[in-house]
């Protein structure tokens, strides 16, 4: 039995698998898998938990009274809100803006659409409302964009409007008024009038009131943060407490954490539980950074391909940008998120041939973990990537998540025969690899977006490619895009989850200013600037810190980090400026912050950076502040470099692969056996018991001192070979 104190677990349920990975306090960690189970996530939980502690032969009950740490991540409230099957809420807004919800937000309601859709709007449609015109209620009040009110609160309209609320049967309240993130005053009176109207009623909902979700500028998407906190989280928390209580049946003896959107851990009765509706893929992020960080990369493009989706991100300098306004669901939110794209390919992506056009489309539909690609015989009845990928021989049919299921290879092909190439009239093993060739030129296509909507220049970053299917098509994705280096993982399929167990305890909180820094500002009016900013930090400060205290935190571990949202004044876009200091004591700090973002926003922006104070002067839109906590986090083991070749055990003979249109016998290899120095020619096929790694003629593959996988494309190969010769 192996000798060890474990600490940490960390989650990653997505759409298709459930992955853990499992951390003691020297850093080892070892890595579980198990279908996701989303009716009951923390079946599938629990089920994944014990494959991580199979590994080190520890008893699953011990192991769960040891840990420290228990965090999750997951898609289980933002299916909610996909599905429409979230609470039934009832909105108070101020009158006039009853429409707000279904005018939405341009930006909104085209998001996801083809060029095609876009060109042609007898296509478009809005999306569904969370919360019906037959369920809102507007309420006279009024207070301007500087915070005095203009008109008080009707107080017998907020009581009429709950009334007819409470006859629709709502499950939840949520109030709304323009400009309460400068002044909440009417929401306070709002909310206290709902209460004593709800209690007279003899009705227990809960209340939302948007100043306190987000205090963040711009109506509509702060109406939308509010909407879906009621509307999707009710679930999504029960789901958590659920696994919660599967871990404290175990022997798990603290509060579960979850995943923020913007890379913090935070307790899974946070109040602001939207903010981890799209966490799963901010672990990778995450991972990415710590470990380019510990080989000396600053600047990486991340790319997860599971089963369900890909996800591409950015990290530049060691900078992982944040979308402050991103679009989730087809719903804009203020919600701070570290910015990653996403499109439907996966290895559950479903493969269509249109009957009469015999045009072939793939996704967005997934297979998902039940009942999953065809080949699983759980009783799916479409073909998928996954099947294709089996019917190739890429993957192992004896050895697919460990060999817990074996793959009926025979019905996968005999239903791409009948749905696929019958259609196109072609054989059927060049119909399965046109099928994979397709998902590898749609991912490629995402990655060659970011290299070019972000201005980054390939042959400075390296591309990390992860998540279960990711190594399987890495190869072809990856190609001709020249990267300094591509890198994967032992552990690629639960390396989400691996990120997730590298993030410290983080809460962010900011609220929305508008301040003017001119360039011929008198100092007096500088002074006061530095005032007003000094004064809303040490609020933050306060609010952030008691936060974690109520957490279970010591005050004293509590670090906080000051940034503003900066613009050139008449600017549309703010960027993230962390603060020089804690406290603006001297009109010299004022000049370093603003000194810093001209650093920065030159940085971002090279050819218009020019555009600068003397011009235009600075406004801040947006003051906040990161509260965190370190724990501890996972370590790679660095080891000498070996021989070039194998050992012996590592060698699992040859299987016949499907590549270019032709059979060839590929070398396999049991990944767990390969060692630091070791060096992989193509054909050949990595197996690990969660993923596959595919290597075709001409390529190879370098295992180094970190037990990373450096994979390398013909020219860059033989480059490669003559350096070490």
């Amino acid at each position: 039995m192996k000798q060890t104190t474990p600490l940490v677990l960390g989650i990653d349920a997505g759409g298709t698998m459930t992955d853990t990975i499992l951390v003691d306090k020297q850093g080892n960690f070892a890595v579980g898998k198990a279908p996701t189970t989303p009716g009951y996530e923390a079946e599938g939980f629990i089920e994944s938990a014990r494959d991580a502690t199979d590994l080190w032969n520890l008893d699953t009950d011990k192991t769960f009274e040891e840990l420290e740490v228990i965090l999750y991540s997951g898609t289980g409230m933002l299916n909610t809100l996909l599905s429409r099957t979230g609470k039934r809420i009832g909105l108070i807004v101020t009158r006039g803006m009853e429409d707000a919800v279904l005018m939405g937000r341009g930006l909104q309601t085209w998001s996801g659409y083809s060029y095609p859709d876009r060109l042609h709007a007898v296509t478009h449609a809005h999306p569904d409302p969370l919360v019906p015109r037959s369920r809102v209620r507007g309420v006279t009040e009024r207070i301007d964009q500087f915070g005095q009110v203009v008109i008080p609160a009707y107080e017998h309209e907020v009581i009429s409007g709950v009334k007819e609320l409470l006859e629709q049967d709502i499950e939840a309240l949520c109030i709304c008024c323009m400009y309460s993130h400068v002044n909440p005053e009417h929401e306070l009176q709002i909310g206290e009038t709902a209460r004593r109207v709800l209690a007279e009623e003899g009705v227990d909902i809960p209340v939302y009131s948007s100043h306190q979700v987000r205090p963040i500028i711009r109506e509509q998407s702060r109406l939308n943060s509010t909407l879906i906190e009621a509307y999707a989280t009710a679930k999504g928390r029960e789901q958590l407490l659920g696994v919660e209580a599967a871990a404290k049946q175990q022997g798990f003896q603290h509060s579960m954490q979850t995943m923020l959107s913007y890379g913090g851990l935070a307790n899974v009765r946070y109040p602001r539980l939207h903010e981890t509706m799209i966490s799963g893929p901010v672990g990778g992020l995450l991972g990415a950074k710590h470990v380019g960080e510990l080989v000396g990369t600053d600047s990486v493009i991340v790319s997860d391909m599971g089963g369900t989706s890909f996800d591409i991100g950015a990290i530049t300098r060691g900078k992982i940008p944040i979308d402050n306004e991103p679009t989730l669901a087809r719903f804009k939110l203020n919600l701070p998120t570290l910015a990653m794209d996403t499109i439907g390919a996966g290895g559950g992506t479903i493969v269509k041939v249109d009957p009469y056009t015999h045009k072939v489309s793939l996704g967005p539909e997934s297979a998902g973990s039940v009942p999953g690609p065809v080949a699983m015989d759980m009783g799916g009845t479409e073909p998928t990537i996954a099947d294709c990928d089996a019917i190739m021989g890429r993957l192992n049919p004896d050895n697919f998540l460990g060999g817990r299921v074996r793959l009926n290879v025979e019905k996968a092909k005999q239903v791409l025969q009948e749905k696929v190439a019958d259609p196109l009239e072609v054989d059927v093993y060049e119909a399965a690899e046109g099928m994979v060739n397709l998902l590898e030129m749609e991912a490629r296509s995402s990655i060659e977006s970011i290299i070019s909507t972000r201005g980054v220049d390939p042959s400075e970053y390296h591309l990390m490619s992860y998540g279960g299917s990711g190594p399987l098509h890495m190869a072809e994705y990856s190609r001709g895009l020249g990267f300094s280096g591509i890198m994967t993982f032992p552990f690629a399929a639960a390396f989400s989850a691996f990120g997730c167990t590298t993030a410290d305890y983080l809460h962010r909180h900011s609220q929305s200013v508008q301040m003017m820094i001119g360039p011929d500002m008198s100092e007096q009016d500088r002074d006061e600037v530095r005032r007003q900013i000094n004064e809303i930090w040490d609020d933050l400060n306060t609010r952030a810190r008691a936060e974690l205290v109520a957490e279970g935190h010591e005050s004293d571990a509590v670090t906080c980090e000051p940034f503003a949202m900066m613009r050139y004044t008449g600017q549309l876009e703010d960027v993230e400026v962390t603060a020089p200091t804690m406290k603006l004591e001297s009109d010299d700090d004022l000049d370093r912050l603003t000194q810093d973002f001209e650093t920065l926003y030159e940085t971002i922006n090279r050819s218009v950076s020019s555009y600068g104070e003397a011009e235009a002067g600075f406004t801040i839109m947006e003051l906040g502040l990161s509260a965190r906590v370190e724990k501890v986090k996972p370590e790679l083991t660095r080891r000498p470099l070996g021989s070039a070749e194998p050992k012996p055990e590592a060698n699992k003979g040859t299987r016949s692969m499907y590549y270019n249109r032709a059979w060839q016998e590929a070398q396999l290899w049991e990944m767990d056996m390969l060692e630091p120095g070791n060096v992989l020619e193509g054909p050949a096929i990595v197996e690990h018991p969660a993923t596959t790694l595919v290597i075709p003629s001409g390529d190879r593959v370098r295992i180094d001192e970190w037990t990373i996988l450096h994979y390398e494309h013909g020219e860059q190969a033989q480059k490669s070979a003559d350096y070490v010769l």
